[in-house]
């Protein structure tokens, strides 16, 4: 008999095993290990059996296979040998089996039609795959034929036939009109299974020339139509009304066959007048209620995943006003072969016995076919340890000549089932997988665990010895695991050292040593006490532990059982919580948790904020703890505990709690038992088998729980059968092929006895009659390999020890692991409902297909381009998730006038299944954003210029702008509103005939044909009546060089105090500009520090005025003295000269100031006097005196200009810095530095075309810097 697969696991050690191998001998999955065992090939991976592929694309046929040592590929073409080296347009991936056709570089697809069949072969035997049927898609043209009009009474039936090509595979039909646009459904106008166009009866709306078949044809990316049918519908009166008639299918009966786990589709279309209403019904039964579905206004009926007990026969009644007529449609339901039971692995010890199964299904019944290593089992060589008998191979007495591959084939006239199954016969001396000289390390009367991980064939004894000698070990004191695992139930510190675990079989010996250390418990020996403090007090907790000095503890104090609050207040020392200032908010319950690596324990207090200090006279606290605690009665399920209470402390006892403590499963862990109220001091307690039990009692008054009682004396209870199984149990799978079960393992007081198992159990839901069980050693879950793709299974675990098993557990329905989808969702359609609103279409996946658990759809969508724009930009998809079963879902927050593409998948909880086909869809226009600016320039007395941006988002074709504005006064109310429309190609206007002086707020948006956009909104002010320039404007720039200097001057135009600046660099310098800040509002600069003999560049700026400089003019500097010239200002006679010229301006600052005593006049005053000219007023004082130029004349504030008299001559502004003041024509001179040298002597006066001029004089400061 074959033996059943057990896996048994330690809580710290599990061992996993290889995926699909049902054997006598468990194989860890260690990547050491699985390198050195051999094994038979196994096919991971292959192409599908009916594989159509593109004809323009290369064509990749899959074989992938695993084996030790690696396999070999070959293959058959119709059944003989294809030899790839003698095509050259064949290669074969390296390492792999797969094979890649060059069709892309001149291959034909044709010429590789055919069956094609991978084998895989290595040192143990051969592997093979599905006979893989190699077709090229075809999408052929439709014939050319002439269509005459269909001419058709009004109330009469209609059939517009479709007859698309015939393609591999079949087209997807559709009917559009000329503007491609679906033509609409409804209960009188729907398409057919077949493709065609079905009337009920024609209405004079169906008139019309296009109606247009379509043929899509998916492998090829290819759309088909068929020439334009026209329809005319004529009209008689009065129209008459008909009863119902079957157009499809035609007769009163007619035969349907489907194969089981397909969708059954049934059709009914009837015409007549008023439109017919299709209703089904199943005779002698009813529609199943979760597979059915009703689909084209309910002329077809769906049903998904059928089986034979869907057979039967299916009625369609069509009827309106004036009768009915029905159709009966047989149903037979056949079946393609599937397994009840497919072969799996199996690994042997030479001498075991085993057998394979390979057990199918199908209408008709499936014959079973084996092969051997690709062979058929009865031409393959012989083997006296197999024996076939139908569909099981019996193996006994294996050697290791006996592996090799079978092969299982289930076939009948709908298909076939192939499934390769290897026997692996393995002889291998023990080997020890557990890491040699491991440290475990416990707590003192907890459970210690000491691994021995162990694989071998056969497969090896275990034993176990205390030190490197020692005696085996046996006795009640331990616990030998199936898997090699040493488990002592409550370790001692004699218990401590080292342990030998030791492997034999018929091939060898091994051993491993492992080190146990027993570690003192952490305890906590002064706890937190109940505190009363007053507010704003100071209170303190104590948390003083001891713990084993080689573990490191870490202490954490915990408020109402979360983090103490993140106030400076709280205080954590060594062993102590410090609260300072206590607030009423700190009430509450404090907890001291002590941790280390190996365990961790924690107490309690409360502290209780008052507001004065209690009175002195009553002092209420926890009660004292009881004491005297007594056993009586002992039974084997009960006993009774009696006890003596402490001091209450002044507040009365309301409960006692009695807690226990299992010093065989878990010692110092205390646990509730009951409680009672606080008027009783005994209580009877129910007990559990095989616990070693100690109970304390606690008192509960108002104030709190009082400190536990000393423990009572032990009292140990006899085993017995597990009272109750694994709660929680699951079957999930974590891979397509396995199913996991877990389940929450008993604790150590439920196992009732020693040798806690568990015995898993687990069959096909409907499909398998027997369970197939395992037993396992007390862990969490157990993988089944090897299971069809989500199919449900029953599962149940139950709990056993060595005296006997649980009572029977109740089966949990499971599913064994999910596959991504294979199907993608189809007929998507999308529906644009506004410009940033669409609603997506689409038919539900076959349930089959899922492969796993429905979670729901998720639509991928993204912006191709924007249709006003015409440029493509960073393609972003975006993502909307529809939860459960859904065939449709809206997408927001599209963008207007914008070409969309989509695809929608189906999701499982593995993951996304194919997109479907993409979808291209449009959003109409929308309205525009507001223009990206608007800017308004040159204001001028009755004009300002607007310019402006296009929108950022246009959202469709712009047609025009809107300009609104109105002017604001003063109080800020607001005028008449004007609207002008300008043509979508315009950027600029110019608004004229405004009022001068006056501030205008305009408003402005875009318009597409949908509607108007958003605003933008600008204010701007006219100028004043003041004549000014059209815009500042600097030019007749000129330069005059010396040696190390320049004087720069200029004309100037436009608004008055500009503030100038001059930039100069040397000439062709990439250098920046050097820039020199005018003083004042003159027109001229002196630039010192010049290079002797050099280029330089000059242009002249206003400050405030960006944009307008003057051209660039060059200069170039006077050549340097020779260095060998004298210094003049060393020289006699020079000194001598400057000593008599200062001498001379003493004299005559002398003579100035005795004049200006005696109160006398300059001649140029009498002069100025006369001439009575306003330009020439600033450049004197009231005394007479001449005006002193300084810096902080610059500063003054500059005199507002006058307004334009009537006669529209300009009068020019004070300026003293002006050119033109300080000369006319060639009278005025440029000096050295920049000065003028003028002429002080009167001038007759103008004559009166010329009244704009006066007679000037240069400033006595600029006559200074000329003398000197």
């Amino acid at each position: 008999m074959m033996k059943k697969m057990s896996i048994s696991t330690s809580k710290t050690s599990l061992v996993l095993f290889l995926c699909q191998i049902i054997s006598a001998l468990d194989v860890p999955l260690d990547s050491k290990l699985l390198e050195e065992l051999s094994q038979p090939p196994t096919i991971t991976q292959q192409s599908p059996k009916d594989y159509i592929v593109d004809p323009r694309e290369n064509i990749v046929i899959q074989c992938e296979a695993k084996g030790k040592p690696p396999p070999s590929f070959s293959w058959t073409r119709n059944g003989t040998h294809f030899d790839i080296d003698k095509d050259a347009q064949v290669t074969m991936k390296p390492n792999s089996g797969t094979l890649v056709i060059n069709i892309m570089n001149g291959g034909k697809a044709e010429a590789y039609e055919g069956v094609y069949q991978c084998t895989a072969r290595n040192e143990r035997g051969a592997a093979i795959s599905n006979n893989i049927v190699i077709r090229p898609s075809r999408s052929p043209l439709w014939t050319k034929e002439k269509l005459e009009p269909n001419h058709v009474r009004e109330g009469d039936s209609l059939v517009l036939h479709c007859r698309p090509p015939v393609g591999l595979p079949p087209p997807i039909i559709f009917w559009m009109d000329n503007a491609f646009q679906r033509l609409p459904q409804s209960e009188r106008v729907s398409q057919g299974l077949n493709g065609d166009l079905y009337f009920s009866n024609v209405q004079p709306e169906d008139t019309r020339e296009d109606y247009i078949c379509y043929a899509r044809f998916n492998h090829t990316q290819t759309i088909q139509q068929k020439q334009p049918i026209s329809v005319k519908v004529f009209s008689t009166k009065p129209v008459t009304e008909r009863q119902p008639v079957l157009l499809t299918p035609t007769g009163s009966t007619s035969t349907k066959v489907e194969l089981r786990g397909n969708v059954l589709l049934l059709e009914c279309i009837a015409a007549g007048l008023p439109t017919p209403v299709i209703r089904w019904i199943k005779e002698g039964g009813e529609l199943p209620a979760n597979r059915t579905f009703f689909e084209n206004f309910k002329k077809t009926l769906k049903i998904i995943d059928v089986s034979e007990a869907d057979s039967g026969n299916y009625k369609c009644i069509a009827r309106n006003a004036l009768g009915s007529v029905h159709h009966v449609i047989s149903v037979t339901v056949k079946a393609a072969p599937y397994w009840i039971t497919a072969p799996r692995n199996l690994v042997l010890s030479p001498g075991e016995d085993g057998t394979l199964i390979c057990r199918a299904n199908g209408n008709p019944k499936p014959s079973i076919s084996w092969l051997a290593n690709g062979v058929p089992i009865a031409i393959a060589p012989e083997d006296p340890s197999r024996k076939v008998d139908g569909d099981t191979i019996i193996f006994s007495h294996v050697q290791e000549r006996s592996s090799a591959v079978y092969q299982c084939n289930a076939s009948n006239e709908y298909g076939y089932l192939l499934a390769n199954a290897f026997v692996n016969v393995l002889a291998e001396p023990p080997r020890i997988l557990t890491p040699a000289n491991k440290l475990y390390q416990v707590i003192a009367d907890s459970p210690a665990l000491l691994d021995c991980a162990y694989f071998g064939s056969p497969k090896p004894e275990i034993e176990w010895f205390k030190g490197v000698k020692g005696s085996i070990l046996r006795g009640n004191e331990y616990v030998f695991h199936d898997n090699g695992t040493l488990e002592i139930p409550v370790a001692q510190k004699n218990n401590a050292g080292t342990y030998t675990c030791v492997a034999r079989n018929e091939l060898g010996k091994i051993q491993n040593e492992v080190q146990l250390e027993i570690k003192d418990p952490t305890m906590i020996i002064k706890q937190p006490e109940y505190k009363v403090i007053q507010r704003y007090g100071q209170v303190s907790f104590e948390c003083i532990i001891k713990h084993d000095s080689t573990l490191l503890p870490t202490v954490t104090w915990l408020k109402d059982n979360d983090e103490l609050p993140d106030d400076e207040r709280f205080l954590v020392g060594k062993d102590n919580l410090t609260i300072m200032n206590v607030t009423d908010k700190d009430d509450g319950t404090y907890t001291c948790i002590v941790n280390t690596t190996l365990d961790s324990v924690s107490a309690s207090a409360v502290l209780t904020v008052v507001a004065a200090p209690p009175t002195p006279a009553i002092i209420y606290a926890r009660p004292n703890p009881p004491f005297d605690l007594e056993l009586t009665g002992q039974l084997e399920r009960s006993i009774d505990l009696s006890w003596i209470p402490g001091d209450e402390n002044n507040s009365p006892i309301t409960s006692f709690v009695i807690e226990f403590e299992d010093a065989l499963h878990e010692p110092g862990v205390w646990r509730y038992q009951t409680e009672v109220p606080g008027s009783q001091t005994t209580a009877q307690l129910k007990l559990s088998p095989y616990v070693n039990y100690s109970f304390r009692v606690i008192a509960v008054n108002r104030i709190g729980r009082s400190q536990p009682s000393e423990p009572s004396e032990q009292y140990l209870t006899k085993s017995a059968s597990p009272d109750e199984n694994p709660a929680n149990v699951q079957g999930i799978g974590s891979e397509p092929d396995n199913l996991v079960i877990t389940w929450e393992p008993l604790k150590g007081f439920q196992s009732n006895g020693p040798g806690l198992q568990y015995k898993v159990s687990w069959r096909q839901k409907d499909v398998d009659d027997e369970w197939t069980s395992v037993i396992v050693a007390n862990v969490s879950k157990y993988i089944v390999s090897g299971t069809p793709t989500f199919v449900p299974y029953e599962v149940k675990v139950q709990a056993l020890n060595d005296l006997g098993y649980a009572p029977e557990p109740s089966e949990v329905i499971g599913h064994s692991g999910e596959d991504l989808p294979m199907v993608a969702p189809g007929n998507v359609q999308v529906h644009v409902i506004n410009s940033t609103l669409a609603k997506v279409h689409w038919d539900p996946v076959p349930l089959k297909s899922v492969r796993g658990h429905l979670q729901g759809y998720k639509i991928y969508y993204w912006k191709v381009q924007s249709l006003s724009r015409r440029s493509r930009r960073h393609i972003e998809k975006k993502i909307l998730t529809f939860r459960g079963n859904k065939t449709f879902g809206m997408l927001p927050g599209l963008e207007p006038y914008s070409s969309y593409k989509l695809n929608v998948r189906v999701v499982n909880g593995k993951g996304e299944g194919p997109a479907s086909p993409d979808k291209v869809f449009k959003t109409p226009e929308g309205v525009p954003s507001s223009p990206s600016f608007l800017k308004i320039t040159n204001p001028t007395l009755d004009s300002l210029t607007l310019e402006w941006g296009s929108p950022t988002h246009p959202n469709g074709v712009l047609t025009s702008y809107t300009l609104k504005f109105q002017p604001i006064n003063n109080t800020h109310e607001l005028g008449p509103l004007v609207e002008i429309r300008i043509p979508a190609n315009e950027s600029s206007l110019i608004l004229k005939n405004l009022n001068y002086s006056t501030r205008y707020k305009f408003y402005f948006n875009a318009q597409t044909s949908v509607g108007s956009g958003s605003q933008i909104t600008e204010e701007a002010v006219t100028i004043m009546d003041e004549v000014q320039p059209l815009y500042p404007r600097i030019r007749n720039v000129t330069t005059a060089a010396a040696e190390t200097y320049a004087n720069i001057s200029w004309e100037y135009e436009g608004p008055d105090h500009a503030n100038f600046y001059v930039e100069y660099g040397v000439a062709g310098s990439k250098e920046d500009w050097k820039k020199e800040i005018v003083n004042g509002s003159r027109s001229f600069f002196v630039l010192k520090g010049l290079t002797p003999g050099t280029a330089y560049k000059v242009r002249v700026g206003a400050e405030g005025l960006s944009g307008f400089r003057s051209s660039e003019d060059v200069f170039e500097t006077g050549p340097a003295m020779a260095s060998r010239q004298v210094d003049i200002a060393t020289q006699g006679w020079f000194i001598g000269l400057m000593c008599a010229v200062a001498l001379l301006i003493l004299i005559l600052l002398i003579v100035c100031f005795i004049r200006r005593n005696k109160g006398g006049k300059y001649p140029v005053k009498e002069k100025e006097d006369a001439h009575a000219d306003p330009e020439i007023q600033p450049m004197k004082e009231d005394d007479g005196t001449f005006g002193e130029y300084s810096d902080a004349e610059d500063h003054k504030p500059l005199k507002k200009g006058s307004r334009t008299p009537s006669d529209r001559t300009v009068k020019k502004e004070d300026s003293d810095d002006s050119l033109v003041d300080y000369g006319e024509g060639v009278n005025g001179q440029f000096n050295e530095d920049g000065s003028f040298i003028g002429q002080y002597s009167g001038k007759k006066e103008k004559e009166p075309a010329e009244g704009n001029e006066s007679s000037e004089a240069p400033s006595p400061v600029n006559a200074m810097n000329s003398f000197v």
